[in-house]
C-alpha cells in the first residue's frame, strides 16, 4: 500500500518508507517529539485520514528538527523535510493535511 500525501508530497510513498522513516525519527528526537508525530507516525491501519492545520504546524516544526539532528542519515532527512513542507503549507492554508 502506498501513501498519498497532500499539500506538496510529490511521490506517493509505500508504508515500508513512512515506516522506516519513523524509526529515524524515533532515533533522534525526545519522547516528547515523538508524542508529537505519533499519530502520524506511528502504526496506523492504513485508512486515510487528517491531520487539523493546528497539528499540522507542531508537526512540522518537529519534523524540521528531527530532519536536521546530527544522527539522522541525509536522505531520511531530506524525506522529513518534504514532510515538513507539507504539513507547514497545509497549516499556513489552514487546512487538513491529507494522507489518503
Amino acid at each position: 500500500m502506498g501513501w498519498s500525501i497532500s499539500h506538496g508530497v510529490t511521490n506517493t510513498r509505500s508504508a515500508t518508507t513512512i515506516h522506516n522513516l519513523a524509526k529515524h525519527l524515533a532515533h533522534v528526537l525526545p519522547a516528547s517529539d515523538w508524542r508529537t508525530l505519533e499519530p502520524v507516525f506511528g502504526d496506523r491501519s492504513g485508512d486515510p485520514f487528517r491531520v487539523t492545520h493546528t497539528d499540522a504546524r507542531q508537526i512540522a516544526a518537529v519534523l524540521r528538527r528531527a530532519a536536521s539532528h546530527r544522527k539522522m542519515p541525509s536522505d531520511w532527512g531530506g524525506l522529513a523535510r518534504e514532510f515538513a513542507n507539507a504539513a507547514q503549507k497545509a497549516a499556513d492554508a489552514r487546512q487538513s493535511w491529507e494522507w489518503s
